[in-house]
């Protein structure tokens, strides 16, 4: 449901419905909502930040690629997830279960631009603790950012997974998430040195692989009357060693 402030707020609570079996006559469904307690999703505010940061911390050492996830320090976690409660359409949902953090949705809502003529809401990382899986975290945590896209005039969701993460790739197809682009990335520095690296001209005296491939054949072919004439030091070679070549042979034979 939406406060009247227009903040996005969620309680889910999960039963599981039982029979009182055959004997007693039809099937009656009542709901135990001491089965599992409930979980609430709700924006962040200054005081989850921190412990947002530990299950960001918790989601950098789980994906194969963590470094391009966030920072490994928690307090500057904390500071970046600050700035993304106040740049507009910036959203920070937390899943809370008996009053600690275990799941959180980052999400930005974009205004219409030149290349969309709607909003729409982009996450930036899902994830729920691994503590706190198939407890139905995640659907509570999609079902708030879909309540959230509606109020906020989005037409479509858009979700980046964290890298690897096969679980969650899954979960979002299965909810009807599908692809649309792939990223690419690099770090700054790796492409101002490479783009450096292109406008340089190659040194003197270098020569590509083909042009080495040629010269070796063309050498090939030229054998002694290459660039440089090897005949005549060949012969005085072959005559000072005795060498008998098919030519003194002709000549030395009876006539």
């Amino acid at each position: 449901m939406s406060t009247a402030d227009g903040a996005v707020r969620a309680t889910w609570t999960f039963s599981r419905p039982t029979s009182l079996g055959a004997a007693a006559g039809p099937t009656v469904r009542t709901r135990r909502s001491a089965v599992r307690p409930a979980v609430e999703v709700r924006p962040a505010v200054g005081d989850d930040l921190p412990g947002i940061a530990v299950l960001c911390s918790e989601a950098r050492r789980e994906s194969a690629s963590g470094a391009q996830i966030c920072a490994p320090d928690e307090d500057r976690l904390v500071r970046h997830l600050s700035v993304l409660l106040t740049l507009p359409g910036g959203n920070v949902l937390v899943a809370l279960h008996d009053g600690r953090p275990v799941g959180f949705v980052l999400a930005r809502v974009l205004d219409p631009h030149l290349f969309a003529d709607e909003p729409s809401l982009y996450v930036e990382a899902v994830y729920v603790g691994e503590d706190a899986r198939r407890r139905g975290v995640g659907h509570a945590l999609l079902s708030a950012t879909a309540e959230l896209a509606a109020s906020s005039g989005a037409t479509h969701v858009y979700s980046v997974p964290i890298p690897g993460s096969r679980g969650v790739q899954r979960f979002l197809a299965r909810l009807g998430f599908g692809p649309v682009a792939g990223h690419r990335v690099v770090s700054t520095a790796v492409l101002q040195r490479r783009l450096a690296a292109d406008l340089t001209p190659a040194r003197r005296g270098t020569r590509s692989l083909e042009d080495l491939i040629a010269r070796r054949r063309r050498a090939r072919t030229e054998t002694m009357s290459g660039p440089v004439d090897l005949r005549e030091f060949q012969a005085e070679y072959n005559r000072r060693a005795g060498v008998v070549t098919p030519a003194d042979t002709r000549e030395t034979l009876p006539g």
